[in-house]
């Protein structure tokens, strides 16, 4: 990881951002042990001290980012909601908006460091967002009562394929020599025969 430039005034808002960005990078490219007050001053050019001035603590920090990442992802869920209501090319967007927030965005990394941590209560702020996509996708596939548990499922589905794809994924794709996004290539072909079945 790259040492960001050296000590300099910034505001508190600003430097609770880009420790947050930090902890996000240590995150995604070396787990959740490496979220450590220490790391993130070093790599934003902050003391100790100030890091701490900042977050409380390392379970401050670590609280933080997870508020953070849980905020993205639900804002995620929301556009792919969006698209899937005025979107011809629905499904492939709806799978490509989840995949991207489990692995870019960092989802599948957070949701493992939480289940992990016994921390689950941290994706609470989630529900509505999952709902809202049974919603969005039982509008535009299935309209009729009964389709309801058959959604809540393909919505159950999605997201524990996005989350091993996130989270296991590259290392199962290079035993099977697949390519980088096969799991979001099949996902994308089977969600219209999983509604429509």
């Amino acid at each position: 990881m790259p040492v960001r430039e050296k000590r300099r005034k910034r505001h508190s808002d600003e430097a609770r951002n880009e420790g947050l960005t930090a902890a996000r990078e240590l995150l995604l490219s070396e787990g959740p042990a490496a979220v450590t007050l220490a790391r993130v001053g070093k790599m934003i050019g902050m003391s100790h001290t100030n890091v701490i001035h900042h977050f409380g603590s390392a379970a401050g920090l670590q609280t933080a980012l997870m508020g953070s990442m849980i905020r993205d992802l639900a804002g995620a869920l929301d556009e792919a909601v969006s698209q899937l209501r005025t979107d011809a090319a629905a499904p492939s967007i709806l799978i490509d908006q989840v995949w991207t927030a489990f692995d870019e965005g960092g989802a599948g990394q957070l949701a493992a460091w939480l289940v992990l941590t016994r921390e689950v209560d941290h994706l609470e702020p989630i529900r509505q967002a999952v709902l809202d996509l049974v919603s969005a996708v039982k509008e535009k596939y299935a309209s009729e009562p009964s389709a309801d548990d058959r959604i809540r499922s393909i919505v159950l589905l999605i997201a524990i394929a996005a989350f091993g794809d996130a989270v296991i994924g590259p290392h199962l794709r290079g035993m099977l020599d697949q390519d980088s996004d096969a799991g979001r290539k099949l996902m994308t072909r089977l969600l219209p025969v999983l509604v429509m079945g």
